[in-house]
Parts: structure tokens; sequence; C-alpha cells
């Protein structure tokens, strides 16, 4: 569905079910140079499975319009106007790389929205190489060739997503390429240079206050999970709950394991708390 954030124009896929205001709400947020598309399989089941799904676009990025947002906060507060426009008083936040921090500021600067949050294959700090700076802002095809090799960790899709043949590396390249021509110039390099100034990261995360899912791929080489330690030892001294998911996959971990991540954040968003 459209919706109207803060004066622009935001698509928010509902999983092919109608959005009913009396089921609990799940808002997904892609990261850099993606869309809502990376969550087909797991918002469809959501949808069709009692929950009320938003699986946004975020500003700038292929149905949404822009301006981007430059920084992780704001993408923050726009997340909180998207809320109001869509009238939801609360929901559980589940954001992926980029995503990750965004839904994690969000939930920490505004406590009373989120009732729980899922952090997929993230990092604080999410730094990013300068050489992969450098090749978003001036050479974005092949900083979407470096990502799009170093998001997989197998070439070949796993059974049941989506159909047999499916061809991860292909999706995800033309994905990335759709939304760059899209969006504004420069758009990969706003994404990440966003994440890689984000500083604020272990201070949200020791201001938690709800529940928390945090699934990394064994195999991610973008953000391994060796980089989500500090982030999650700064919320178990916040004295929150914090579950710990680990996959056999790379960073794609939507794509490259649907059924277990789906399985995780499924089983996690309907658990009784």
């Amino acid at each position: 569905m459209m919706l109207e954030v803060e004066g622009a124009s935001v698509y928010a896929y509902t999983g092919g079910h109608g959005f009913e205001p009396d089921r609990p709400v799940a808002v997904f947020v892609h990261g850099a140079e993606h869309d809502h598309s990376v969550w087909a399989l797991q918002t469809r089941y959501f949808a069709h499975h009692g929950l009320n799904v938003l699986a946004i676009d975020l500003p700038g990025h292929n149905r949404s319009a822009g301006p981007a947002r430059r920084s992780i906060t704001e993408l923050a507060d726009w997340l909180v106007a998207l809320l109001d426009a869509a009238q939801v008083k609360e929901a559980m936040l589940i954001g992926h790389s980029m995503g990750s921090l965004i839904a994690l500021d969000c939930t920490a600067r505004y406590p009373s929205r989120v009732t729980r949050l899922a952090l997929l294959a993230t990092a604080v700090p999410m730094t990013v190489s300068d050489a992969l700076l450098d090749a978003a802002l001036n050479r974005e095809p092949d900083a979407i060739d470096m990502v799009n090799q170093w998001s997989h960790s197998s070439i070949a899709a796993k059974p049941s997503c989506p159909a047999p043949g499916f061809w991860l590396h292909g999706g995800n390249q033309r994905l990335m390429e759709r939304v760059a021509a899209r969006g504004e110039p420069h758009l990969f390099h706003t994404d990440f240079s966003a994440c890689n100034a984000y500083a604020e990261g272990l201070e949200r995360a020791a201001a938690l206050r709800c529940p928390v899912q945090v699934i990394a791929g064994r195999l991610d080489a973008m953000t391994p999970p060796r980089a989500s330690r500090a982030l999650i030892d700064a919320m178990k001294r916040a004295n929150v709950p914090v579950e710990t998911v680990m996959l056999d996959a790379g960073h794609a971990l939507m794509s490259e394991q649907p059924d277990a991540t789906l399985a995780a954040l499924f089983g996690f968003a309907t658990r009784p708390v």
C-alpha cells in the first residue's frame, strides 16, 4: 500500500493480505541499496498467519519517493513518522544490515512504539571500508559487484526459495541495479555513509527495554558474527531478554536460509513475553 510520510509517497508491502487494525504489526526494514522484496517469503507467511506486515521501501529506494535520508537517526525518526501515517501505535521492528541500525535506533529512542526488536546481519560499529565507499561514490556498478560477491556464502539457492534454479547472485544483482537506477545519484554511497558514520549503537543498545533477537550468518563476510558481540553484551547489561540465532549462511540470510530465518523470526514474534 501507499502512504504519505513527511510529505512524500512511501510504499509498504503488506504480504498479500489486507491490513487489519486489530492484529499485531511487524515492520520489516531492508538494507543498503535494497527494497521490501528481500523479505518476500518471510513477510507473506507473517501476513497469512495472524500478523499485519509493513515491509517498507526506505525513502528514495524503489517505490518510495526521496530524498534519501543521510543518517541512521534521521531514518529512525522517519520510521516513527511512517508508523504514525499507518496509524500504528506499536509494532515489532525487524531490520537487516543497515535496516538493523535503523530499527535499533528507533527502538531505543521511541520505546513506547516498539514491542520487540529483531536484528539480522548486524554490527556495531558497521564500518564500511574506504575502498567500498570510494567505489559506491565513483563506480557504483563495481560497488554492487563487490557487495553481491561478499553477501553470499554459496552460488546456488537452498531448496524451497523461491523455486528450483533460483539464482541468488543474479537476483540480488538485478535488485541493486534497479534500486540504483530508480534512486537519486550515489544512493549506495548515501546508504553506506550513514552506516559508517553511525556511532551511537552501543549507547542505544544499553537503552533498550524490549525483547531482542539477533540473527547472524556463520559465513557472513560483511557483518561477521563477532561484529555483534559488543552490541549483544550491551543489551544484556541492560537486562533485556536477548535471543541469539546462528545460521549457516552469509549476509543474505533471508534468501540463503529462508526457512530457518522465517522460523526464527516467526517464533520470536509469536512467543509470549
